[in-house]
């Protein structure tokens, strides 16, 4: 009887949990709606601390779309992006390599005149030839803007400048206000044509494709010149301890970015590259304000770089350390939290590495509390040291 009797509960339960995973539709009595779609898919929260009085905003400032070489339409980049946690983000079709233009230009030839072809999309190696960019580089801001309204998402105009990986290099223009103005067969000149609307020119992936971060002939006269206003230290999977001294040593701000081209849940399928910009207020005026004060952080795959004050300022801000007793050896018992979405790896004084994961706590027994963050570079090989007084 009692087998029969747990049975009939084990039914019972399992029905009402099944009926809790659908509900009528409010506006059609004949529908049922999945309650697990409609509550799970939200909104990745990366919870992090203000930082000297400075609000941490999460950036994204290299993306593609369709209207480049990406695989997704820009509407839906923008709500990926909010999705991931990002508060802003930077749109950066390539100007010379459209990939898809060819077949864009195909799927509308019955809205024109027949036989027409795609020119000029494709401007790596080679330059324009009389006929130019027919196309419109300042629609896809436009389509993002709009798209990233519903959200409280903010964009960054911008475009990328592509030309030779290993001559040349990959840059981004940053806060342009005409995309179409930009091109000039000549690179410098197309940075120059940036600059002259306000934009910060960013030198994307600086080790793609290449053997070593020295710098070509054309970088030494980019930077020589000035041109170059930041530098992406981490890229997809890739990281350049070394751009950090670079950065240093120019006066350039530091960026991490997906450069996504795929869609980042199974690119990232854990967390997204960001760059972490300390502003006041999530406006574009106070964004590049505070980019062009070199207020940045890069962060991927646990990794933080920067500057070396700012990464101190930024642990402090995050972990917590408080004292708890004295131990028979006098030593001092304190724990240690972690207040924010970033893992954090150090040693104590001389110790092993101690991994502190996201909203944790643990604790630690020692009078020398110098702290090494072992996740945190301002250079190869470089981490930053702190000491704890209580």
């Amino acid at each position: 009887m009692k087998k029969i009797l747990l049975v009939a509960l084990s039914f019972a339960a399992a029905v009402s949990a099944s009926a809790q995973l659908t509900y009528l539709d409010s506006g059609n009595k004949d529908i049922y709606r999945h309650s697990l779609r409609a509550t799970r898919g939200g909104r990745h929260e990366v919870v992090l601390p203000q930082v000297n009085g400075y609000n941490v905003y999460k950036a994204d400032l290299h993306t593609h779309s369709i209207f480049s070489d990406g695989s997704v339409a820009p509407e839906y980049r923008v709500k990926e992006a909010w999705l991931d946690g990002l508060d802003v983000m930077a749109v950066t079709e390539h100007i010379e390599y459209r990939r898809h233009e060819p077949t864009f230009v195909k799927y509308l030839e019955n809205y024109e005149k027949k036989n027409v072809e795609a020119v000029n999309y494709d401007l790596i190696n080679e330059p324009a030839d009389k006929e130019g960019i027919k196309v419109d580089l300042n629609m896809v801001v436009e389509l993002s803007q709009q798209a990233a309204a519903q959200y409280g998402l903010l964009i960054i105009p911008g475009v990328e400048i592509t030309r030779h990986p290993k001559m040349i290099g990959h840059y981004n223009a940053l806060f342009t206000t005409d995309n179409n103005t930009i091109y000039d067969a000549d690179p410098l000149q197309s940075f120059r044509n940036a600059k002259a609307q306000g934009a910060l020119i960013q030198h994307n992936h600086p080790g793609w494709q290449r053997k070593s971060l020295d710098m070509p002939e054309f970088e030494v006269q980019a930077y020589g010149e000035g041109l170059i206003d930041g530098i992406e230290i981490m890229n997809g999977s890739e990281f350049y301890p070394k751009a950090v001294e670079r950065a240093k040593e120019h006066g350039l701000y530091v960026s991490a970015n997906t450069d996504v081209h795929g869609i980042t849940a199974t690119d990232y399928p854990e967390s997204r590259n960001m760059t972490f910009i300390l502003a006041k207020e999530k406006t574009l005026p106070a964004i590049r304000e505070a980019i062009e004060a070199h207020r940045t952080l890069a962060y991927a795959f646990g990794n933080v770089a920067g500057d070396e004050q700012l990464l101190k300022d930024f642990f402090l801000a995050c972990v917590k350390f408080e004292p708890v007793m004295k131990d028979y050896k006098n030593r001092q018992i304190f724990t240690i939290t972690n207040t924010t979405s970033i893992p954090f790896a150090f040693r104590i004084g001389g110790g092993n590495v101690v991994w502190l994961d996201p909203f944790t706590t643990i604790s630690a027994k020692t009078n020398n509390i110098k702290i090494t963050v072992e996740n945190m570079w301002f250079g190869a090989d470089k981490h930053p040291v702190l000491e704890i007084n209580f």
